[in-house]
């Protein structure tokens, strides 16, 4: 967090007209991002009927991980396109936005908060994910994608596969493929595949941490990575969190597997703009890689054992070699290698 954050929220909200100079200012710094600076923003005097209280967010240019990782600030405007793009596809899951500056690279929306409000990696992490909540998901992205697949959709924000390769493809696929040379080719072909595609919009980081439920809605957040790309992308990193944390939350292996196929099952009934097969065959292929990538990528996850990572590597390399025929076979695969 920068020493001039609170000075920066202020001007981003007196650029947009969401305080005035005089009203006082609580700015409380939110975590769980590498991105971003993001904060809680209290404008009003405390406990006044006209009190207002946003989501303020900066995108970072160097992001917050160990290995060095720079991405372009200006991929604020492509997440603040992505909301309002998902908001006019799915109101009923969607966050109130407030306004966003080019000049200040950060954007203002609502602050989701109540007691029925949830993050959705907490609620995993807890062993206390429900399977009807994967299928939401599954449903949000299959509305969206389908949505933005057609050629009467306005493409024009997110044109953005330059800033893609540099926050996606570069630090999971192709830094990985450095650390295992038999499989380096089958990288580099899975990632000029991703970098070419223009398919339909992307979110390009479905994780549980950018997914708040509330009243029991999904709503997608932090889509600092959209661009018009692979659906298989988005599917991928989804599925990719419930497999991991289906080997890491004790006694919850088989449960959280099984979300996947719930989620893929929800998903592809909204799957028009190609044979849902093809897609299948590019989720199968890229999957194992983004395990792998999670675990030896610039952005591992940070709640895997030593002994958890060097299982997830073993099965996942099995994957590559012995490809499943179906996600169904996928999941099989990987609760048969994993003791219980």
């Amino acid at each position: 967090m920068t020493v001039d954050f609170p000075a920066r929220c202020a001007e981003l909200l007196a650029e947009l007209g969401l305080n005035e100079a005089d009203a006082p200012l609580s700015v409380t710094p939110l975590s769980g991002g590498v991105a971003s600076d993001i904060a809680k923003v209290r404008v009003g005097q405390d406990g006044s009927s006209d009190q207002k209280t946003y989501c303020v967010k900066f995108a970072l240019a160097k992001l917050r991980v160990k290995a060095d990782w720079f991405a372009p600030v200006t991929r604020s405007f492509a997440e603040y396109q992505w909301l309002k793009t998902a908001a006019q596809i799915s109101p009923d899951t969607a966050i109130q936005l407030y306004g966003h500056s080019e000049r200040l690279n950060g954007f203002v929306m609502s602050y989701l908060q109540g007691e029925e409000t949830c993050l959705f990696k907490s609620v995993l992490l807890a062993g206390d994910g429900r399977a009807e909540q994967a299928e939401a998901v599954g449903r949000l992205l299959g509305r969206i994608h389908a949505a933005t697949a057609g050629p009467e959709f306005d493409r024009t924000a997110f044109a953005n596969r330059d800033d893609f390769q540099a926050i996606r493809i570069e630090p999971y696929l192709l830094h990985t493929a450095r650390l295992y040379p038999s499989h380096q080719a089958l990288f580099h072909q899975v990632s000029d595949q991703l970098y070419q595609s223009d398919q339909l919009l992307i979110h390009g980081d479905v994780s549980p941490k950018n997914i708040l439920f509330s009243e029991g809605r999904p709503y997608l957040l932090d889509a600092e990575c959209a661009t018009m790309g692979d659906a298989s992308f988005d599917v991928c990193f989804c599925l990719n969190h419930f497999i991991l944390k289906a080997v890491h939350v004790p006694g919850c292996l088989a449960r959280y597997l099984s979300f996947c196929t719930r989620f893929w099952a929800a998903y592809r009934g909204f799957v028009v703009w190609e044979d849902v097969a093809g897609l299948e065959a590019r989720i199968l292929k890229l999957l194992p890689m983004m395990m792998l990538a999670r675990i030896d990528g610039k952005s591992p996850v940070e709640y895997l054992s030593e002994k958890d990572q060097a299982h997830i590597r073993q099965v996942a390399l099995h994957l590559l070699d012995v490809p499943a025929h179906s996600l169904e076979a996928f999941m099989q695969t990987i609760e048969r290698q994993t003791p219980q």
